[in-house]
């Protein structure tokens, strides 16, 4: 007898007929095979059977939770509402966090304009279920579009919802969702859990995706702190000072084999060279290191950039290129010189004509193809400052 308990346990996750054979008393079998026909599209399931079959598993465990759910979805599926809701707070009264009977009832918080409930629920859903945020994703906009619902979420939110990152990264995948991301950003600046930097990267990240270039922009400015106000210009934080967020307008540093980049200030560098620093390790050297993205209204510009470097050899060439985001484009580059010298001034003019480019990619690149160990990249540059300026035409 005992064998046989023990083997029903062992397939009633995945055969559960077979499970209910070896043990008919197996509640966790009978849930697994009720729940499996109610969901097969194939074979609409006789829902009066299942509805026998779950009543009777209660009289061996009339505390489960479960029961009481799977009952009230059958009820709900024919057509008794009112009988299938008062299951589903049955279920919760015995479990507070019966997933099932909790993604009913936030739907019908919902439906009845409850937003307020509605929010408390999916915050004890998801306070036991971390991992199913989808399954309350399609609910938040007509949450948040009220204001009662909209409340209830900052106030979740501003008291550290375990939720708070998977909600910003589902409302950052649309226009509509975007509004209430940049809206509660700007509600919680004022609270006592400010936003994140991974918070407004992952917002301003989401408007160039939907190429609302400005909004990203503005959204960046807002976000700086008074120290990082000093660092602004046409390129942010010009002198590479080791304060990088990571923020798509501040410096992104990628993690790339065959070089290492260090930023510095001129107290703490070597021989007081502050910078950004790239040692190449005699390899193969393709695609990025170093990357932020500007906006530059069109016009004439000059990009010019301080530098020195330490027994530099670069078999493909090495150059900052200025990128049309856009549509895609190369809008101007220069290359780094080989060899040693110091402080050496490096610059480019261009210019960026009206509505031709809304948003631009900065961004330190090889023009190696392939990574062949013919061409392996070698030795230190330093770059002290790299700075856009205006210019007249």
């Amino acid at each position: 007898m005992a064998s046989s308990i023990g083997l029903s346990r062992l397939l009633e996750t995945e055969t559960p007929a077979a499970s209910l054979v070896l043990d008919p008393l197996n509640a966790d079998a009978l849930i697994a095979e009720i729940s499996q026909k109610l969901n097969d599209p194939n074979d609409p399931p006789d829902l009066n059977i299942l509805a026998e079959r779950a009543t009777n598993a209660l009289r061996y465990d009339i505390g489960d939770a479960r029961l009481y759910s799977l009952i009230g979805e059958i009820k709900y599926r024919q057509g008794d509402k009112a009988g299938a809701y008062a299951l589903f707070d049955h279920a919760q009264e015995l479990s507070q966090t019966e997933f099932h009977a909790l993604q009913r009832s936030i739907a019908h918080s919902v439906e009845r304009g409850d937003l307020s409930k509605a929010v408390g629920k999916i915050n004890t859903l998801l306070r036991r279920w971390p991992d199913q945020f989808s399954a309350v994703a399609g609910g938040l906009p007509i949450i948040l579009s009220s204001q009662d619902g909209y409340t209830a979420v900052l106030t979740a939110i501003g008291a550290e919802a375990p939720w708070r990152k998977s909600l910003f990264s589902s409302l950052t995948q649309d226009p509509q969702g975007l509004a209430f991301a940049n809206r509660l950003l700007l509600d919680l600046e004022e609270s006592s859990a400010p936003p994140t930097a991974n918070e407004l990267s992952a917002v301003i990240n989401g408007y160039i995706s939907q190429k609302e270039y400005d909004a990203a922009y503005r959204l960046f400015l807002f976000s700086l702190s008074d120290e990082e106000r000093k660092l602004g210009g046409y390129v942010f934080n010009s002198t590479f000072e080791p304060v990088s967020s990571g923020k798509p307008f501040d410096w992104q540093v990628r993690d790339q084999s065959g070089l290492e980049v260090t930023f510095a200030t001129a107290h703490d560098a070597v021989e007081g060279e502050g910078g950004a620093t790239v040692r190449f390790l005699n390899t193969p050297v393709k695609n990025a290191a170093l990357q932020q993205f500007v906006e530059l209204p069109p016009g004439f510009y000059r990009i010019s950039l301080t530098a020195s470097g330490r027994n530099l050899k670069l078999p493909k060439e090495l150059f900052w290129a200025i990128r049309c985001v856009n549509p895609a484009g190369e809008i101007a580059r220069f290359n780094i010189p080989e060899g040693t010298y110091n402080r050496q001034n490096l610059r480019q003019e261009f210019s960026i004509g009206p509505g031709v480019c809304p948003m631009q990619l900065l961004r330190l690149e090889t023009a190696a193809i392939a990574e062949s160990w013919r061409f392996r990249y070698l030795g230190t540059l330093l770059m002290h400052k790299l700075m856009i300026e205006r210019i007249s035409s």
